[in-house]
């Protein structure tokens, strides 16, 4: 606006004026467009790259048949997320410090837990004299934590053994003899090895890459020389592994499943296609006293026999999904305990959302919406004690299951038997007794995702390493990995554990009769 007394009486001087005062709002109003213009780019973008995450994580993460790889897309992920968080960064650079909102975004920052050492840093003011003269006195604080690291650092342990002799007499030279060593004469500590171990296990770091690390800090170790370490350490660890497995089988609910070994066959120059089978065990989601465990036995194929040999002397429920060769052992002629098995949901429920993925599918869609009734039931029921799961299943699950049963019934007499819909339908059918036994008994669960959940780090170890060497490298490799696995199901450092549990056996402080006391939960007892 002008002030009256302020414009020229110069009609031209005032044509001047106000065409300058025209183009400075048409300046303002460009800038203000442009801001806009920038500002909606950068919304529309994050909306964009949210949406591509969701669709990512959906896929990755959702239910979905076990034939997706459930890893594949980890780096689209976090190349999608470190570019979204360029764009808040930029975000946070372009507007004024006086102008930031307070409240953060929602975003998971992580937590620092309570055992970690704390490094205090106190920054005070230069001056302890107020504006008016008078003098400062403290009246509180502001703390913020921030994550820092040291990077893994090497060291050399120096062992000295002093050589006495007698003044005296002439009985020679005495001196105090020398500590158990994992690899006698070599150059590792239990730590270090056990570092190796966890770094290729549970890390997926390959041998060869670890080498790659330590040459960093100038150690020249060649990747046979850590391959040996491994070798010595799964020698020494396999009777726990044996214990682990023993123990297992002396419970009488366990969860079963197998995944790919893929291994070399040094005659024919290609790979031959191995299996791990996962014996589990987790009584967490009803409140069961055993602890948590898994093994991985390594068998040359996925025969019903291996399984069969494995759980040679469980008696009891093995709850598994519907591959045909778990029939075995519950085939009329078996000579052995008697097992009982229970199948999967989850698996069911897979093959009908296949269908519903290819277009319109009423059937399916109205299948899947039944066992998700089932899934919300449990997952109410999750954590009480079997008696009290029994009775919430008999009250509430067990009249959906009836009614799908009918449901089964009617469309399966409907729909044609090779199509899509027709097979899943069959596949239910095939399996009904053993999918409602969860009806009958508060400790078995819904599916077996238990199990599946603990042969995800196989496969991510299988895609670092692309194969075992060999059958022996294929056991050595699951005797390990049951060892980290177990570890953490009960919350155990796994590198903790190798490491004690390394030392313990190489100083002889365990017989084989007292080997259960090297088990993982042992550790996390004391």
């Amino acid at each position: 606006m002008f002030d009256a007394a302020d414009l020229p009486d110069d009609v031209a001087a005032l044509k001047a004026m106000l065409i300058a005062a025209q183009a400075r709002e048409a300046a303002k109003d460009v800038a203000i467009a442009s801001k806009d213009e920038h500002i909606t780019r950068k919304d529309e973008r994050i909306e964009r790259l949210e949406k591509l995450v969701a669709a990512f994580k959906q896929a990755a993460f959702g239910r979905k048949s076990e034939k997706t790889d459930p890893d594949q897309f980890d780096l689209a992920l976090e190349d999608l997320e470190t570019a979204m968080a360029v764009i808040h960064a930029e975000d946070e650079a372009d507007t004024p410090a006086g102008n930031r909102i307070a409240k953060r975004r929602a975003i998971n920052r992580g937590s620092l837990p309570k055992h970690l050492p704390r490094v205090e840093e106190v920054i005070e003011r230069e001056s302890f004299i107020c504006a008016c003269g008078g003098c400062l006195h403290c009246i509180g604080e502001d703390v913020s934590e921030r994550l820092d690291v040291v990077p893994a650092q090497f060291r050399v342990i120096v062992t000295r053994r002093p050589k006495y002799a007698c003044r005296v007499c002439t009985d020679g030279v005495v001196q105090a003899p020398a500590p158990a060593r994992l690899v006698q004469a070599g150059l590792p500590t239990e730590a270090t090895v056990a570092h190796v171990l966890v770094s290729k296990y549970a890390d997926h770091l390959p041998l060869y890459r670890q080498a790659q690390i330590m040459s960093r800090q100038g150690i020249d170790l060649d990747r046979s020389t850590l391959a040996d370490w491994v070798g010595r350490a799964a020698y020494e660890l396999r009777p726990v592994f044996d214990a682990l497995v023993a123990d297992l089988k002396r419970s009488t609910k366990l969860f079963m499943d197998e995944t790919r070994a893929p291994v070399l066959d040094p005659g024919s120059r290609k790979t031959k296609t191995g299996y791990f089978w996962a014996l589990a065990r987790d009584d967490r989601p009803w409140g069961g006293g055993a602890p948590p465990g898994v093994a991985f036995t390594y068998a040359p194929g996925r025969g019903g026999i291996y399984a069969e040999r494995i759980l040679h002397g469980f008696s009891g429920i093995l709850q598994m999904d519907g591959y045909a060769g778990y029939n075995r052992l519950i085939a009329p002629e078996r000579i052995g305990l008697n097992i009982r098995l229970a199948y999967c949901w989850a698996h069911a429920r897979c093959k009908l959302v296949e269908i519903t993925r290819n277009g319109a599918a009423p059937i399916a869609e109205d299948g899947v919406k039944r066992i998700g009734e089932l899934y919300r039931i449990e997952a109410e029921l999750r954590g009480l004690d079997p008696k009290a799961r029994l009775a919430g299943r008999q009250e509430r699950s067990a009249p959906l299951v009836a009614d799908m049963q009918s449901w089964l019934v009617h469309h399966r007499a409907r729909v044609a038997t090779k199509s899509p819909l027709g097979e899943a339908l069959a596949y239910i059918a095939k399996y009904w007794d053993g999918l409602k036994l969860f009806l009958t008994d508060g400790r078995i669960e819904i599916d077996n995702n238990t199990v599946e959940r603990t042969i995800r780090p196989i496969a991510l170890n299988r895609k670092n390493a692309l194969f075992a060497g060999h059958d022996a490298g294929a056991e050595n490799w699951g005797t390990i990995a049951s060892l980290i696995e177990t570890c953490k199901l009960n919350s155990v450092d796994p590198l903790a554990y190798l490491t004690a549990t390394l030392t313990a056996i190489v100083n002889g402080c365990h017989k084989q009769s007292r080997i259960d006391e090297l088990l993982p939960w042992k550790y996390a007892a004391t």
